[in-house]
């Protein structure tokens, strides 16, 4: 109670204008203090992702959906709050492959390409610029026809890692995470549900989808379903039903939809306010719970605004970190990334 009450409080003294002592101006106030001279957020934990091209994204999105007179303009406003956003912004054009893809610009290896690509779009689309190329790269990686696949196939409809594009029978590395971001990206730069790039995603969310209206990982890379399995059905588990959940709202299937009701009565009925859901039923297995803490957090936070969650305590200098490793968690960029969509309550993506 006493952590739920800090929560509680922060988000009261945001709401009050308390701003210099609110835990989501210090969050934010870090963040942007970890911006560097190239525009970029490098990770200082995880050589995968210190090109950047992926983080940048992932942390500017975050602080842009911050970014009210409330928090932001405290901290960075004025021309300076203009040339952190753009420095931002020129750094992802930069890594800007000619197909489009962002990611593949580091000789050191693939930094996350789809992911990365979709994150630019939802930043181009916050800050109204163009995200032409970016579209086009992720129409092409889609899991479609136009690249050999059918709709019987497990990946179709998908979007996996990026790079060199897949066809039958190798599709590579496939979930539904990654998938979600893309869509998220798409619809927040105005492609419509009738388009068949949202259609054709719609048929790998559905098979994503277990009858008790929970959410597995991959229909392609089973070993990744974080759950496990029994029988071979892949287990329910809280951060891919929030994928899914927000998938399909990205993909403009309506509130209405039996689909969405599914995946909201599996999130009521299992919701953790510390830690991830669905991993109870093999304590080897508990281990992803805390890991994917964060990333929970932010999720349900927008897919069920309406249920509560509690964050690890604050660190003195503004940022947070998972203690538990799994997902890169304890890397303070992505856990205090994920913690400031918490606490400013990003209900519009």
């Amino acid at each position: 109670m006493q952590r739920r009450g800090f929560l509680l409080a922060t988000l009261a003294a945001a709401a009050c204008g308390r701003r210099d002592s609110s835990a989501l101006a210090r969050a934010v106030r870090w963040l942007w203090s970890q911006q560097s001279d190239d525009g970029g957020w490098h990770s200082k934990t995880y050589g995968l992702l210190r090109s950047g091209q992926s983080l940048t994204p992932f942390v500017l999105d975050a602080l842009l959906s911050a970014s009210s007179p409330l928090v932001l303009n405290q901290l960075v406003s004025g021309p300076r709050q203009a040339s952190a956003v753009d420095r931002g912004f020129d750094f992802l054009k930069r890594n800007t492959n000619s197909d489009g893809s962002l990611g593949l610009s580091d000789s050191a290896g693939p930094d996350y390409p789809n992911y990365a690509t979709g994150l630019a779009v939802r930043v181009a689309a916050r800050l109204k610029r163009d995200a032409s190329p970016w579209i086009a790269c992720l129409r092409a990686q889609q899991f479609t026809e136009v690249n050999g696949w059918a709709p019987s196939d497990p990946a179709y409809g998908a979007w996996g890692m990026g790079g060199e594009r897949r066809r039958p029978p190798e599709a590579g590395h496939v979930d539904l995470a990654m998938t979600r971001y893309v869509l998220e990206g798409l619809a927040a730069a105005g492609i419509p549900p009738a388009d068949p790039v949202m259609q054709k995603a719609l048929v790998y969310v559905k098979r994503c989808q277990n009858p008790d209206g929970g959410f597995f990982f991959s229909t392609v890379n089973l070993d990744t379903n974080k759950a496990g399995d029994v029988s071979g059905k892949y287990r329910s588990y809280g951060t891919t039903t929030c994928d899914g959940l927000l998938a399909m709202r990205a993909a403009g299937v309506p509130e209405s939809d039996t689909r969405i009701a599914r995946a909201q009565a599996w999130l009521k009925q299992n919701h953790l306010e510390e830690r991830a859901p669905g991993f109870d039923i093999e304590p080897a297995r508990m281990g992803w719970s805390d890991g994917l803490r964060f990333y929970y957090a932010a999720a349900i936070t927008r897919a069920m605004p309406d249920l509560s969650v509690i964050l690890p305590p604050q660190r003195d200098d503004g940022s947070f970190a998972n203690r538990n490793n799994l997902v890169k968690e304890d890397d303070p960029l992505i856990a205090t990334a994920f913690a400031v969509r918490v606490l400013c309550q990003d209900r519009g993506g």
